[in-house]
């Protein structure tokens, strides 16, 4: 059977990203699990300063910091089962029978790529607990996880809505290829309206993508709306997901060099920052 893995964190996403999760899972169908990681290199509150106190400092002092760190850990860790059991339960009322949770200590990024090999799809937040929400900043972790995973990554919007209109941001290349034949293959895009938007001039080469694309979902027997617009990427999508009421976005990820996103910057990047709405990126 399919599976979701759903990653949460203490952040507003939390319930938006189970949410997504509980909807996917009903649509492919999958079960769902649940994961919380408690990072060290990203927790909040004080930090350790015995290290800074000197020789003078009376051990009395070093033991109080001491229980100190320890008081705060266990307190992040009944927090993190607080927040699984929560998940657990709206995943459950969400009619999804299903459910695992998992907590693990260390990095984020290690764990999905442990435990990816059984799941289908990777739900994550768009920003974390610590974003710098008023620079519309993104989580720490997400950029890294779509990057590493080899797992479709749908990052989900700060409120959950049902999905009725799909826009597929298509580019012609092999991570975009990916994402229009999965979709037209997954049941969880039955039913919905699809369009396919591609910016550039329109030229010969262009209208050829497009047509690959809509004998691509044509095989499939999934009909589709095709946009070819002109303007900058980053802003006619983004036009595009607001003109047209879209409640997901399909796009691949990341398809240049860091080298070359350090120069020109990346579309991916800058829709997942500003796009109002949940993106499902292939790469």
């Amino acid at each position: 059977m399919s599976k979701v893995l759903a990653c949460i964190d203490a952040s507003v996403y939390a319930d938006s990203v189970v949410d997504h999760a509980a909807w996917c899972a009903r649509r492919m169908p999958a079960s769902v699990e649940i994961l919380h990681v408690l990072d060290k290199s990203e927790r909040q509150g004080s930090p350790d300063l015995s290290g800074s106190i000197g020789l003078g400092a009376g051990e009395h002092l070093l033991q109080q910091l001491a229980r100190a760190d320890e008081v705060r850990s266990r307190l992040e860790q009944e927090r993190g089962r607080a927040l699984l059991k929560r998940a657990e339960q709206r995943v459950r009322d969400a009619e999804v029978l299903q459910v695992t949770t998992r907590f693990r200590h260390g990095s984020l990024l290690e764990t999905v790529t442990e435990l990816e090999a059984g799941a289908d799809l990777v739900v994550i937040g768009k920003r974390g607990e610590s974003a710098d929400f008023a620079k519309l900043h993104l989580g720490s972790q997400l950029e890294r996880v779509v990057r590493v995973s080899a797992l479709p990554v749908l990052v989900a919007s700060r409120a959950f809505k049902p999905t009725e209109t799909v826009v597929i941001a298509f580019d012609g290349s092999p991570s975009a290829q990916r994402a229009v034949e999965r979709v037209g293959v997954r049941p969880a895009f039955e039913g919905l309206r699809h369009q396919v938007l591609m910016v550039g001039p329109d030229d010969a080469e262009h209208r050829r993508q497009l047509d690959w694309a809509r004998e691509a979902l044509a095989k499939h027997g999934e009909a589709a709306e095709f946009v070819l617009r002109q303007g900058a990427v980053d802003k006619v999508i983004s036009e595009h997901v607001r003109d047209s009421g879209a409640d997901l976005l399909v796009m691949g990820a990341y398809g240049h060099s860091r080298l070359r996103e350090f120069i020109v910057g990346s579309t991916t990047t800058t829709l997942a920052r500003t796009c109002p709405i949940p993106l499902l990126m292939y790469r």
